[in-house]
């Protein structure tokens, strides 16, 4: 049973895959491979943007800040996440993108796990 156990560090962990800890891009038998759901630990530098926004995204997403100032766009609107546990969900079809104000850490859960797109 211990082969479905798996202890890290999401900083250490994620470094491979801009932050992303699970999802199906994790290897078959992998504790942390699932098509259900991916998680993120992102930490982002003051002023670090999306390259490109998100268009006709698949999946929903959760969006929580530990710390600093995270802005998120979305069509229409602007969100500010400003204090710690601030948090925004968006769902299917939502454009998408985000800028670090601050140095900032959130954490990301979206789902399902779409094999096929980019983990970042």
């Amino acid at each position: 049973m211990s082969d479905q156990i798996y202890v890290g560090n999401a900083v250490a962990d994620g470094a491979a895959d801009d932050g992303w800890l699970l999802g199906h891009f994790r290897p078959p038998g992998d504790p942390r491979h699932s098509d259900e759901v991916e998680i993120k630990w992102g930490v982002h530098r003051p002023g670090e943007v999306r390259a490109d926004w998100v268009r006709g995204e698949v999946r929903t997403a959760l969006l929580v800040l530990v710390s600093g100032r995270f802005r998120v766009e979305l069509p229409g609107r602007s969100v500010l996440l400003s204090e710690p546990g601030d948090y925004v969900v968006w769902g299917r079809g939502v454009d998408h993108s985000w800028r670090a104000e601050e140095l900032s850490t959130v954490l990301t859960v979206r789902w399902p796990s779409v094999a096929g797109y980019r983990v970042g």
